[in-house]
């Protein structure tokens, strides 16, 4: 049985398993390398082309192709990246960053600071623009007060993957088990914001204690910066736009549409013309997640994923908890070979077989998040911060890893255990 529960037809059912299987390996391949051999091929185009090769082989029809892409993720993302783009020109994220070294005393508060600002800023927004945003400002925080630049930049990826797992829009991850999972925007974040609150106080500690050497002691230098130039104009539309989505998430709209609603508002309110904040949008981001759809739905039709859950199944046991603690560790490896975002795709062929699949798609939403941690590949944000940085960013990726493993070691330990917590007291519906 394979994808929408009939067999493949044809006497070219073997040919076809193997076409599956070969353009999923080649893609996955390509995605967790970022490129491919010989060909001028990123994730994004390795994602579509994977998925032009499913239904050009005859492992999907074109039909079923296009159902296979989830609609619903692709706008919810697009909604909020429009929202953070309007906040972006606002200068809402020059603000914030000011309030953050204007109310911090000293180089180890100010570490504190950022950690919750990504953080917070994180679970309302995509981590991945939150990071866009933040990078520039941080090093110029730390320019004009003489700091070391790469515990702050840290600071701003760590502290980004660890609020976004609080809520459905904090990263595309999360986006996408919403979606597949139909769990509501309050539920996730009654759920999850206790352990990504956890997290994040466990990445500051941990931050400020690796670093507690290069960090400064006694006050900030440099002065205080004059405020910054925003929009209020604008910043109060964008504002009120977010708040409308965000009312709309909790009262239990669709997702998408809600967040479609609000980016329109804006751009009709907003007074100026909206190609600038279409700009901003990270379109190759859209075009990956719709490739992966593709190409996780052809190897589902031809039965592939099936073959992969029987594997698997075994280790997982038949309780909730150790089924939860198992695919939680598993998504955190697999999450370093392909990113989070393909194997939670991927997961959602396992998920709804699971003993409780509401808590499995919450551990699994909040153990890839916090996976990014772990390398410097493990999350798209971790890329963002370090390449804006460029050499002020620099750090080989064993260094990064002894930092990141200690750090996802005990978010993992401590928000896991919380949830389990919840599940156990009943409080996880």
């Amino acid at each position: 049985m394979g994808w929408a529960g009939r067999p493949l037809p044809g006497a070219c059912y073997k040919a076809r398993v193997i076409a599956a299987v070969a353009v999923f390996a080649l893609t996955y391949v390509a995605v967790a390398a970022g490129r491919f051999p010989y060909l001028s091929v990123d994730r994004p185009a390795a994602a579509l082309l994977g998925a032009v090769l499913m239904v050009a082989l005859g492992v999907l029809t074109p039909a079923e192709g296009g159902a296979a892409v989830n609609g619903e993720t692709l706008g919810l993302l697009l909604g909020m990246m429009v929202l953070t783009a309007y906040l972006g020109e606002a200068g809402f994220f020059r603000w914030a960053s000011w309030r953050v070294l204007r109310a911090a005393g000293t180089p180890r508060t100010l570490l504190w600071g950022v950690v919750f600002t990504a953080g917070a800023l994180s679970a309302l927004l995509v981590n991945d623009t939150v990071c866009l945003m933040m990078t520039p400002l941080v090093l110029r925080m730390v320019d004009d007060a003489d700091l070391p630049p790469l515990p702050y930049l840290l600071a701003v990826a760590f502290g980004s993957n660890a609020g976004s797992a609080a809520t459905l829009t904090g990263n595309p991850q999360n986006m996408i088990v919403g979606t597949l999972s139909g769990i509501g925007y309050g539920r996730f974040a009654a759920a999850l914001a206790l352990p990504a609150l956890a997290s994040l106080l466990l990445v500051a500690a941990l931050l400020h204690a690796l670093f507690r050497r290069v960090l400064p002691r006694g006050a900030l230098t440099g002065g205080r910066p004059a405020a910054p130039e925003v929009d209020r104009a604008l910043l109060a539309k964008a504002l009120g736009a977010l708040a409308v989505a965000v009312a709309g998430f909790l009262l239990g709209l669709e997702l998408a549409w809600t967040a479609l609603f609000a980016a329109a508002l804006c751009m009709a309110v907003a007074g100026r013309a909206p190609r600038e904040a279409l700009q901003r949008v990270d379109w190759p981001l859209l075009v990956f997640f719709a490739g992966l759809f593709v190409v996780v739905a052809g190897i589902g039709r031809a039965g592939v994923t099936e073959r992969m859950y029987q594997a698997v199944a075994p280790l997982l046991g038949a309780d909730p908890a150790r089924q939860s603690a198992v695919f939680g560790l598993f998504s955190i490896a697999a999450s370093q070979v392909v990113s989070n975002v393909p194997f939670v795709i991927l997961a959602g062929e396992w998920i709804p077989r699971l003993a409780d699949p509401t808590l499995l798609w919450l551990a699994t939403a909040l153990c890839a998040t916090l996976a990014g941690n772990l390398t410097i590949v493990g999350s798209v944000a971790n890329v963002i911060v370090l390449e804006l940085a460029g050499a002020r960013g620099r750090i080989g990726f064993w260094r990064f890893f002894r930092a990141g493993a200690v750090i996802t070691a005990a978010t993992v330990a401590a928000g896991l255990g919380i949830l389990l917590l919840e599940h156990r007291l009943g409080l996880i519906g």
